[in-house]
């Protein structure tokens, strides 16, 4: 491959300048002209862009590249594409402080093989120690108490959760809507806090968004007066969530946080919700700020969307796609202590310590047996796209609903009066706090920004019919109202990517116009408009940005052709995201296409962990 194939892939769109500006850097401090190198670094600095964590060169030596534009130029051979990155002063080997890392035949931007290095060191140092001390019959005590038996003699997987959350310093708790996870986290820290005596237990909750941190905040404050223990206990478990840049304490205009590894949290326990939302910079960033003797717990759904940014850690970390046993050990003391029994089926092996971290919660509460939203998330997760779309097209469910997809010019005339229903209340909201509440009740998710069936277009589409109909007045950019989202962090008025405000008038300021955002407290926080950072209207999301929301009502949206960005995980969390009835708009084929693929994303994170999966049995063998 030359420079002419460089630039004809430049020019369809598969590098952008920056790749190139990257490339042509580590070219000139080669001291040469290398092809090969200058390919490397380029496709390096664009795996990234694409959310991988590092190049696997293996899948692209001697091959084409995929979707370049260019039928006539293959990749190097792996051998020689090694030697020649192996001799080069800007590629080291693992341990090297080189611009770029190889390891085998994964290619890293240093700062990545960095990040992922120091979170295996993390997780592994965690998962194989021994575990704090534990009174054992104190725990036994409070396991029977706060998970008392069921009828169904079933298995109680929270109950196993909160068994390995207290003997182990790093706890993992997976599980879909409606599994419990932050119920199940407050029994935790009612355990933590009884093992902890008299001493005082040092709790933060966060989260990787504002949002979801309030929705951690609201879960513990429900659960915890529903517990089964002293009511000094329920006092001291925490109600404050923050977001994790917020418990960090980041540093405006850097990427790096005051609390670290030489300036450690000063907490006993840190947990951790919408894990899958937390790229692998910002996870790293954390377990270095956990002091050593701190229990980390996440929770999450490993089988939901991966992060924006780079890495599907939770799903690596989960092994998500393979089935794995606790060890003969773990499942000894869940008997003895727990009363629960778990089979396992090691045939003789060791499983690698991390997989008594794990714990799937498997029983849903919001989505019974009757559920359609239950059965068609659960049909997407194991790819069988003919049983999901059967479920909605058949019409046994009530609460999710199959819709062929309307042409693009009969877009407004079909959505009108179901966007007309969604909205109608909430525009009437003169309160904040209730139009907030409206807000939530319903919203329309689309798997692309743009096109006739992205974000962009619905949101004209949604102005359209409400000035249409009288609801809104939208005279300029602001209007009574209009719901925003902000794109962009603005460290000094602490308003994030992802936050969500209203336009109001603002009784306080002469009725003008201001933006209303809730915080992490539950205050209302106001903003002059022209003050705000970059936003954009929402009255549709992305499925990516609605991650960490809940809605009683979702319309999804899918396009009309298929797009990469289509998957099993997308589809699964855009239905998932509805508590009450989920609609999805679409065209049968796309949806067969979307349930077919996973998310791929590039690591050595599970490999590390999990030895390549050699360990997981014969149930499941797909990767994520």
């Amino acid at each position: 491959m030359n420079l002419e194939d460089i630039d004809r892939l430049y020019n369809a769109g598969f590098f952008t300048e920056l790749d190139l500006q990257f490339a042509r850097f580590m070219s000139r401090l080669s001291g040469g002209n290398s092809p090969e190198i200058f390919l490397a670094a380029a496709l390096a600095s664009r795996s990234r862009r694409e959310g991988h964590i590092c190049l696997d060169l293996s899948s692209l030596a001697g091959k084409p590249l995929p979707d370049g534009g260019v039928n006539d130029a293959t990749c190097p051979e792996l051998s020689a594409w090694g030697k020649a990155l192996e001799s080069s002063p800007v590629v080291g080997k693992p341990g090297d402080y080189r611009p770029l890392v190889l390891d085998g035949s994964r290619l890293y931007l240093y700062r990545y093989w960095n990040y992922e290095k120091r979170l295996v060191e993390f997780l592994k140092s965690r998962s194989s120690s021994g575990g704090p001390s534990v009174d054992e019959s104190l725990l036994k005590d409070g396991l029977n108490r706060l998970f008392p038996g069921n009828d169904q003699k079933e298995m109680d997987w929270q109950k196993v959760a909160a068994f390995a959350s207290v003997m182990k310093n790093f706890c993992v708790i997976s599980g879909g809507p409606g599994t419990g996870k932050t119920f199940t986290v407050a029994k935790i820290l009612a355990l933590l806090l009884e093992q902890s005596r008299d001493r005082h237990l040092r709790i933060a909750l966060a989260a990787p968004t504002g949002k979801a941190a309030a929705r951690l905040k609201e879960a513990i404050q429900n659960a915890k007066e529903k517990l089964a223990c002293p009511e000094e206990i329920k006092a001291a478990i925490p109600e404050e969530a923050s977001t994790i840049h917020r418990l960090l304490r980041s540093i405006p205009g850097s990427p790096y946080f005051q609390h670290n590894e030489k300036n450690p949290l000063p907490a006993d326990v840190a947990v951790v919700d919408e894990a899958s939302m937390v790229d692998l910079a910002l996870l790293s960033k954390l377990v270095a700020a956990v002091p050593a003797a701190a229990r980390l717990i996440l929770l999450g759904d490993k089988d939901q969307l991966a992060s924006v940014e780079a890495g599907a850690v939770l799903g690596d970390i989960c092994d998500t796609g393979q089935v794995h046993s606790f060890s003969q050990q773990f499942r000894r003391a869940l008997k003895t202590i727990a009363g629960e029994e778990v089979e396992g089926d090691l045939q003789g092996r060791d499983e690698p310590a991390i997989g008594d971290c794990i714990v799937q919660l498997k029983k849903s509460y919001r989505f019974g047996s009757d559920s359609g939203i239950g059965a068609v998330s659960q049909a997407v997760n194991d790819g069988d796209s003919g049983r999901a779309l059967g479920f909605m097209q058949n019409n046994g469910y009530e609460d999710i609903q199959w819709h062929e997809l309307p042409r693009p010019e009969a877009l407004f005339r079909v959505l009108k009066e179901r966007i007309i229903t969604g909205f109608s209340a909430y525009l009437k909201a003169t309160d904040p706090r209730k139009a907030f509440d409206l807000l939530s009740r319903f919203r329309v998710l689309c798997t692309l920004r743009e096109g006739p069936f992205g974000v962009y277009a619905l949101n004209l589409l949604a102005e359209q019919v409400f000035r249409k109909e009288g609801l809104i007045r939208q005279e300029g950019r602001w209007y009574f109202g209009r719901p925003i989202m902000i794109t962009r962090n603005d460290y000094n008025l602490k308003l994030f990517n992802g936050d969500v405000g209203i336009i109001l008038p603002d009784s306080e300021s002469n009725r003008e116009l201001r933006a209303h955002f809730l915080s992490e407290e539950g205050t209302i926080r106001k903003f002059p408009p022209l003050r705000l950072p970059e936003h954009e209207t929402v009255y549709a999301m992305t499925v990516h940005k609605s991650q960490g929301s809940e809605f009683n009502q979702v319309l999804l949206l899918l396009p009309d052709v298929c797009a990469p960005v289509l998957t099993r995980e997308l589809i699964y969390t855009g239905i998932t995201r509805a508590r009450e009835r989920v609609e999805v708009w679409g065209k049968g084929e796309v949806f067969h296409a979307a349930v077919s693929r996973r998310i791929e994303r590039t690591s050595g994170l599970r490999d590390a962990l999990w030895e390549g999966g050699e360990f997981a049995t014969k149930e499941a063998k797909h990767r994520r």
